[in-house]
């Protein structure tokens, strides 16, 4: 059998993302967002997101098509992200892949949008090695995963008990003056500031916490206060050194906990991804850690990191190389969709 032509739906949040992947190729990667209409408010509105996908799907489709130089009916099968996420926002995507699937008469695959973000690393770097250990990190979700095997195995070992690193990195973004969404800015301003400047916390590292959850809102007060206590002695904020410092804070975390997950379950292989792995620090510090312990690290460029099209079509190819049955035409979406269900 050749290898599967799978178009790819994801709107779990503010972008649309329409991919097109033929085995572990990637041909085509659309992608509209619409992060400029939730700035003002300092975070994703769901009504906002859900109106913005309807408007955007078709066009979207096209674009990926044009750009694979493909027909709609050259696929072998629709994958699309059902869960977790925006409910409003699934249901949309879910909606337009059931419409695509039913008119071509293709098979129909709902796959799980944190599945997905490790699937899209074999479009760089090949075939996963199985098993690995899986870091995903983004606004809303910092989760630590084993992958025995991706196409029918995926197990949570450890999740955020409150905000996920992204949402962390909002929060501080907006306390600091920066724009919205705050990773790519406080990124930028901490690369002229000192990691050292200042001591923020690390949630969760105690010898009697758990060892593979994560905890973000400790440090995002933390960061808040110190800011205001500068503010009311009235001193100016380090900006560069606030970023940085706090920057260091979560990726200290992060890595630290991914290594012992690793070393702890003898897997050699660590994937890192979600819209948080674009970041220079903590890629950094992965790369540096990983290397001291043995551990081969695997990163997709920024782009695939983010939410798109890409990575669901990618994990799509698997479930269907696998012989995973596809979903039935009752598909619905899921918000709270588990890790451990990779396809529904």
């Amino acid at each position: 059998m050749s290898e599967p032509l799978v178009i790819g739906f994801e709107t779990s949040c503010d972008e649309t993302g329409v991919g097109i992947v033929r085995g572990h190729t990637l041909l085509a990667d659309a992608l509209a967002t619409s992060s400029p209409a939730h700035e003002r408010f300092g975070g994703v509105v769901p009504e906002i997101a859900s109106r913005a996908h309807l408007e955007a799907m078709v066009p979207t489709v096209h674009r990926a098509l044009a750009e694979a130089g493909l027909q709609a009916s050259d696929v072998d099968a629709v994958a699309v992200t059902s869960g977790p996420g925006l409910t409003g926002a699934l249901l949309v995507g879910v909606a337009a892949a059931k419409a695509y699937a039913l008119a071509l008469d293709k098979p129909l695959y709902g796959v799980n949008h944190l599945a997905a973000h490790v699937a899209v690393d074999e479009l760089q770097h090949g075939p996963l090695a199985e098993p690995s250990i899986a870091m995903l990190v983004s606004g809303g979700h910092s989760s630590l995963l084993l992958v025995p095997d991706l196409a029918q195995e995926v197990q949570s070992l450890g999740r955020t008990i409150d905000d996920a690193a992204g949402e962390a990195f909002d929060k501080v973004a907006r306390v600091l003056g920066l724009p919205f969404p705050g990773g790519p800015p406080l990124d930028r301003a901490a690369r002229d500031g000192d990691p050292r400047a200042i001591a923020f916390p690390r949630g969760l590292t105690g010898p009697r916490d758990p060892a593979y959850d994560f905890s973000f809102s400790g440090l995002k007060t933390a960061v808040a206060r110190w800011i205001e206590a500068r503010e009311r002695a009235g001193e100016p904020v380090p900006v560069a050194d606030v970023a940085a410092s706090f920057q260091e804070a979560v990726a200290d975390v992060l890595t630290a906990k991914a290594v012992r997950a690793c070393k702890d379950h003898g897997v050699d292989h660590l994937v890192l991804g979600g819209g948080v792995a674009a970041n220079s620090r903590l890629r950094a510090l992965a790369e540096e850690r990983c290397a001291a312990a043995g551990i081969v690290l695997r990163v997709p460029s920024p782009k695939l990191c983010t939410d798109n099209g890409a990575m669901v079509a990618a994990l799509g190819s698997r479930l269907v190389a696998a012989g995973v049955a596809p979903s039935a035409p009752d598909l619905g979406a899921d918000s709270s969709l588990p890790i451990d269900v990779v396809s529904r």
